[in-house]
């Protein structure tokens, strides 16, 4: 791919006052790679620069680093060599050797499948650059054709150590698996872990590509490719193209074997194999450039023996004797070709001989140019009759998740014929009702007019569901975990429900709509399920004041949100009233919205002059406030109800000052 300065500002720019950038070659996930010239020493070099929306994260730079860091330890004829790193203006960079060439998969998809002896050859080549790797305790945990780089001048290497690790390290991957689906190990589906072992299953689905022109395993989503990788076995390439040889589907399935014991334990082993099979085999894969068995030889003088009639078919150019002499110049006394005999015409009988040879050659030409006009016209009737004519060989179609009519027509139109008679088989991956496979299986080579027999799905199997709400996050993952395929868990907080329990588990039924697995008692074996676990409760803040509840609530996650403030005669100024979720259930990050207390409500005193006693006390009662009145100490007070006779003279505090329930008022009267 090129482009320019105008939708490139990389184009042009000089990196460490050495690297000028020249034009683009590849974009990937982390990086572009740029082709420069290193002005110090005056060379061309590939240059790799990380994007610059990923320069901030320091996982990707650590990455991006570690790549740099692994192949600049590693110095081998197949491994791309690693010059120098660098970093400018947050601009994180990676100094290459510049291989001109194209890589593997180009010349996959140009040529779709390659001869046993170009695979065995570029598998040779990868498996010495990936030992070397190996020895040094490198796993390359990305192997795939893209990263296998052919060079114009025949050369062969190996490169892209982006997601390289040491073998000694933890090379677990967590939640995310790293690498291309399509050649990942079934102990980096299942487990998430890596080592020498699954860099050699990856190129054992290299080398399948590379003979048949497919990847063992297709489907529609990476879930369903990666299920095939931890469950079957990458079937023989001599079942997909005959004519494979033996040691090839041998060494394909020793090494794809499902258990990592069983394969090589590294690329050296693997290439020692191949080295062994090769010298039994006598040179099967070996491309030899043999003599041609007419050459022509020169002889000098007096090194071998004289021509004679019986010297084969090599043409031998003899000195004349009259070479031992000085050169004549032609004229009228020098003699013409020497003759013999007196018959006019006649050769010397060096000459006669090479005249006969000649007229043997031309002979054995015309007899072997027959010969070759036969036998293409009998390799055209027999490649017609074995390819599109009555013999020929069809590959059977992919079908799994199509209708069983659907099938039957793709069948029929490759000239198959299909059984009437179908089976049946649990599928974790297609819908009950649709074609699960064929027998034989999809992909394999086979004579046309071959009876195909379709195999419809009865939907996964039914395992039976363990005890999952209100169970350890813990207890539930482990009885789960071998029989479905457990999604990233969601969290929640709970009053209910402790801290790490599960309080719901979700799955997906076979219309695609939820299913509450607390509800049923059974469940499609590999089906995908969703656990819930508990937060424990949301922090209790009633009674805290802002900054208490600001604390709590961050210590778990959770956010103080919108804060309303009303009077409160039983919650002190400043203290929360009430608190309430934003989310209900509320999860990491949810908003908690609060009442702040502005303390009690205030009263304005009422003006009770010139009421009774006994009516002002009501009315001041009903404001809650406490009412004191002076005893009175007149003799006749003892004769009738002086509080509902005597007035109110006044009041303390006066009438208009600003009061708060439960303030005391005193009521002043004449006695």
């Amino acid at each position: 791919m090129t482009t320019n300065a105008a939708t490139d500002p990389m184009i042009g720019r000089m990196i460490d006052h050495r690297y000028r950038v020249r034009s683009r070659i590849a974009r990937g996930g982390m990086a572009t790679v740029y082709l420069a010239t290193d002005v110090r020493l005056e060379r061309r070099v590939a240059i790799k620069i990380m994007h610059g929306h990923l320069a901030d994260d320091q996982a990707f730079r650590e990455r991006f680093i570690q790549e740099a860091r692994s192949a600049a330890r590693l110095s081998h004829p197949n491994l791309v060599g690693v010059y120098d790193q660098g970093a400018e203006d947050d601009t994180a960079y990676i100094v290459m050797e510049y291989i001109p060439g194209i890589t593997l998969r180009d010349l996959l998809q140009e040529h779709h499948a390659l001869t046993p002896e170009q695979a065995t050859d570029i598998l040779r080549a990868v498996l010495a650059g990936l030992a070397s790797a190996h020895r040094a305790g490198i796993v390359h945990r990305d192997l795939k054709p893209e990263n296998v780089l052919l060079a114009d001048d025949g050369r062969i290497k190996l490169g892209d150590f982006g997601l390289a690790r040491a073998s000694t390290q933890n090379t677990a991957t967590g939640a995310a698996l790293l690498g291309t689906i399509a050649y990942l190990s079934p102990e980096l589906v299942t487990r998430g872990a890596a080592d020498s072992r699954s860099d050699i299953y990856a190129l054992g689905i290299m080398l399948y590509e590379m003979l048949t022109g497919e990847q063992p395993y297709k489907g529609e989503q990476p879930m369903q490719i990666a299920y095939q990788h931890a469950n079957d076995t990458v079937p023989a390439p001599s079942a997909a193209v005959p004519g494979v040889p033996p040691e090839l589907d041998d060494l394909v399935a020793w090494s794809t074997a499902r258990n990592p014991d069983d394969r090589p334990r590294d690329a050296r082993e693997m290439l020692d194999h191949m080295a062994g099979n090769q010298q039994r085999a006598t040179g099967q894969y070996r491309t030899a450039v043999l003599r041609p068995e007419n050459a022509t030889a020169i002889l000098p003088a007096g090194a071998g023996t004289p021509a004679s009639a019986d010297s084969g078919d090599a043409t031998t150019i003899l000195e004349p004797a009259a070479a031992q002499q000085p050169a004549a110049r032609p004229g009228r006394n020098t003699p013409g070709p020497r003759r013999t005999g007196s018959q006019p015409g006649a050769l010397s009988p060096a000459g006669q001989r090479l005249a006969d040879k000649s007229a043997k050659r031309r002979k054995r030409g015309w007899i072997v140019l027959a010969i070759v006009v036969f036998l293409a016209i009998v390799g055209g009737t027999i490649g017609w009759a074995l390819g599109p004519g009555p013999w020929g060989n069809v590959r059977i179609p992919e079908v799994a998740g199509k209708s069983i009519s659907q099938a039957r027509q793709l069948l029929e139109a490759q000239g198959l014929h299909t059984a009437k008679a179908t089976s049946t088989r649990f599928d974790a991956v297609v819908a009950k009702g649709q074609v699960s496979t064929t027998k034989p299986a999809a992909k394999r080579e086979v004579r046309k007019g071959t009876s195909v027999q379709i195999v419809v799905s009865n939907g996964p199997k039914m395992i039976a569901l363990p005890a999952i709400v209100g169970q350890p996050i813990s207890t539930v993952t482990a009885a789960l975990d071998d029989d479905f395929q457990l999604q990233d868990d969601q969290y929640q907080f709970s009053a209910d429900a402790p801290k790490d329990t599960v309080v719901a588990a979700t799955g997906l039924g076979t219309d695609g709509t939820t299913v509450d697995l607390s509800k049923v008692e059974t469940y499609g074996e590999r089906g995908p399920v969703t656990l819930t676990v508990s937060l424990g409760p949301v922090p209790d803040v009633v009674g805290k004041n802002v900054d208490q509840a600001t604390a709590a609530l961050d210590a778990v996650d959770l956010t103080l949100g919108s804060q309303d403030a009303r009077f409160d005669d039983d919650v002190p100024e400043g203290q929360i009233i009430s608190a309430k979720a934003q989310d209900d259930p509320a999860v990491k990050g949810t908003a908690i919205d609060v009442v702040v207390s502005k303390g009690p409500t205030p009263i304005t005193l009422p003006d009770v002059h010139g009421k009774t006693i006994n009516e002002a006390t009501s009315t001041l009662d009903n404001l809650g406030l406490k009412v004191v009145v002076p005893d009175c100490t007149n003799i006749l007070c003892g004769f009738y109800d002086w509080k509902s006779s005597l007035p109110v003279s006044s009041t303390d505090p006066v009438a208009g000052t600003t009061v708060h329930r439960g303030d005391t008022i005193t009521l002043a009267y004449e006695q």
